[in-house]
């Protein structure tokens, strides 16, 4: 093996390459350099890279460094046309191998064997992650390729110089940790120090001391203070939104970045940038640091760049938290019932969530009397809603639902009873938030002709000023002076049409049309106009919470109000049932049944003694039928002059009888009866079920029924 360093090389070289150059051993024991002729018939690649841009600009010297590799490279005995220069990394940190194409390409020349020697001025150069490094020296190992830097040459098979590449990896490693903590402790430090300002959302300005003031736009300002006021009468960030774009209404963003930075912009805003106002914490005054941090579970990598995503924190969990720092829009305290606000907007178990347009109208607010979970609506068709217990869901339970009319009915009736009082007072709110609305609407389109005016005049300033002979200018400066006016004009129309549609005040038709609305709630509720959703909201003004007791085998059912002034009123409602054993009155209806067809009574004089009575079906409350009457006296086979009574035998039952003397339900008995679970016989000629029961056969089913609650019937 012949040393690559010999008198004529070293006599060539420049200082810098003979500071950089490997130093011969020197006593016994000495191993040469590990270069061979095996390794110069094979590329040698010089690896180039900067961590950012800003490196690029600035850091030269670092970057004549790295290229005068390449007469290293050449005094190795490398000829230049088998020298490999990759510099695609340059601006690109080394953390990860994922978007760094140079270093996937010197790895493939690697494991293609095409390379003998890689040079770097140091290990960070060519990666800063232990497994990007370690991969590489173990490819090079697999491959014969040697190493360099400053310091020497390194064969990766040698356990002295594989050791030392590795020490070299992760201090290389371990060194970015150590920047990336100073730099984030300095950061914190600043923020402790309420210092540590970046950017501002719209509404504010940082001014070049770095304070932060509210934004000398008054346009600016009246937006921001309209959005939180109106947010207080939505309540939703998304009917927010939707009022906004209805009424055209632009939020104005200054540039942070770029030539145009400090420029005032006017954007149409999104739920995104609405959300986000109401939740920083700016606007009241505070300022805070840390109240998002990386998600790595959800960063990812597209087209070779590296996407960061965020996650939201709890206040209690941000870094800086200091209030009274910076100039605000509303108080603390109503910054926390916004969140609070939002919080309960949330679609989330122990949340009554924003009111939608289901018909359904105590969603969020009807709770469970017999378990205390939340009864959550499903709609079996377009008109009838149904409240079921959630607790269903997830495990077995015997909770009762109803229909949604049953309940929703009384606590309208309620509601409306309860607003009765405030008539007058709700006329005079509604005609003062109307005015107020209306003048705020006509100062923002004022504001913005006064705003198109001046751009106008600004323009034809422009144009006057320039020399009639710089033509070239002159045009250019007359067409923004056109399209100046044409925004004006354009502005001007609208606010026209707008002023034509929305008066400044209320005409005294309009006043008068608002107190007869007013005074007859009713009305106004049922109107077409009045949504779901605003009925949703009315009720949950005034109610806290709704508890309802339903019980399977009653009909009737009571309904407890919790109202937002902490009374508790408690009411009765009679909800429809599927099946007649669900009635109350289930075995006095057949008993009279059938006292009335002892005495003789035809099917249609029962029916008119039953309607006369009070008697109501299950489902649809209404009075009884011919039909409805044949199928109860079908049931006991009372359709004959004769009661069915002597098709019975001792100690048997007729099946629905026999279930409400043992208190189980009709359907668990006949499931178990078609199974062979009971003693049990069809009589003809419509098959009706009599089962045979003495006193031990019905403690035997009341068993059988305690031990298979929870189970499905008969299992």
């Amino acid at each position: 093996m012949n040393a690559p360093e010999t008198p004529d090389s070293l006599a060539v070289a420049t200082p810098h390459q003979r500071s950089i150059l490997p130093r011969a051993p020197v006593g016994p024991g000495f191993r040469p350099t590990p270069i061979d002729d095996r390794h110069l018939s094979r590329l040698a690649v010089v690896y180039v890279r900067q961590s950012s841009p800003q490196q690029v600009l600035d850091h030269r010297e670092s970057r004549e460094r790295q290229y005068g590799l390449v007469d290293y490279a050449v005094s190795l005995g490398w000829p230049e046309d088998r020298i490999l220069l990759i510099d695609e990394d340059q601006g690109r940190s080394g953390q990860s191998a994922e978007w760094r194409s140079g270093f996937q390409r010197l790895l493939a020349e690697v494991t293609m064997d095409h390379v003998g020697l890689i040079l770097g001025t140091e290990m960070s150069r060519i990666a800063r992650s232990g497994k990007d490094w370690h991969h590489l020296l173990e490819m090079c190992a697999i491959f014969g390729v040697v190493l360099a830097d400053d310091d020497g040459i390194y064969d990766p098979c040698d356990s002295n110089d594989r050791f030392l590449l590795g020490l070299k990896g992760n201090i290389s490693e371990y060194e970015i940790v150590l920047m990336h903590n100073r730099l984030e402790r300095a950061r914190l430090s600043k923020a402790k120090k309420g210092e540590l300002i970046l950017d501002v959302p719209s509404g504010y300005v940082k001014l070049p001391g770095g304070e932060v003031a509210l934004d000398p736009d008054e346009q600016v300002q009246s937006t921001v203070k309209w959005i939180f006021d109106k947010f207080d009468e939505l309540g939703s960030c998304r009917r927010l939104y939707r009022h906004l774009m209805r009424e055209r209404i632009r939020l104005g963003v200054r540039v942070h970045r770029g030539p145009r930075r400090g420029h005032l912009e006017w954007h149409v805003p999104t739920p995104g940038m609405l959300t986000r106002m109401l939740h920083h914490p700016i606007y009241a005054g505070a300022y805070s640091y840390g109240r998002r941090r990386v998600d790595h579970k959800r960063t990812v990598v597209i087209d070779g760049k590296r996407k960061i995503k965020m996650r939201e924190v709890p206040m209690s969990e941000w870094m800086v938290l200091q209030p009274d720092r910076v100039p605000a829009y509303i108080t603390w305290e109503r910054y926390l019932a916004n969140q609070q606000r939002l919080l309960q907007n949330q679609s989330r178990p122990d949340t009554p969530g924003v009111p939608r347009t289901g018909r359904a109208l105590l969603t969020g607010l009807l709770v469970c009397g017999a378990c205390g979970w939340r009864m959550c609506a499903s709609y079996r068709s377009k008109s009838t809603a149904y409240y079921g217990c959630t607790r269903r869901k997830y495990e077995s339970s015997n909770c009762c639902g109803l229909e949604a009319g049953a309940v929703d009915d009384l606590v309208v009736q309620q509601v409306l009873r309860a607003l009765e009082p405030a008539t007058a007072r709700l006329s005079l709110k509604a005609i003062e938030d109307i005015h107020q609305e209306r003048e705020q609407l006509h100062r923002h389109w004022k504001q913005r002709l006064e705003r198109a005016a001046h751009e106008a005049d600004r323009a034809e300033r422009q144009y006057q000023s320039v020399e009639p002979e710089n033509r070239l200018v002159a045009r250019s400066l007359e067409r923004q002076w056109e399209a100046a006016l044409r925004v004006h004009r354009d502005l001007m129309e609208e606010y026209d049409r707008f002023a034509m549609e929305r008066p400044p005040q209320l005409t005294a038709d309009q006043r008068a049309q608002i107190h007869a609305l007013s005074s007859d709630l009713p009305a106004l509720w049922n109107a077409p106009e009045t949504t779901a959703a605003d009925r949703k909201e009315i009720i949950r003004l005034v109610v806290a919470r709704v508890v309802v007791h339903v019980r399977p085998d009653d009909e009737c059912g009571a309904v407890e109000i919790s109202w937002r002034d902490g009374v508790t009123t408690r009411h009765e409602i009679v909800r429809p049932v599927s099946r007649y054993e669900s009635l109350g009155c289930y075995d006095q209806l057949i008993g009279r049944i059938v006292e009335l067809r002892q005495q003789g009574q035809t099917i249609k004089q029962i029916v008119a003694q039953l309607n006369q009575e009070g008697y109501h079906t299950p489902r649809s409350r209404k009075g009884y039928t011919s039909t409805s009457v044949r199928k109860l006296l079908s049931r006991c086979e009372l359709t004959r002059e004769k009661i069915g009574t002597n098709q019975l035998d001792r100690h048997e039952w007729w099946l629905p009888e026999l279930a409400r003397a043992i208190q189980i339900p009709v359907d668990t008995l006949r499931y178990w009866a078609v199974r062979g679970s009971v003693r049990a016989r069809q009589v003809p000629p419509r098959g009706l079920w009599v089962v045979w029961a003495d006193g031990s056969e019905r403690r035997r089913l009341r068993k059988l029924m305690a031990d298979s609650k929870g189970k499905e019937p008969g299992k």
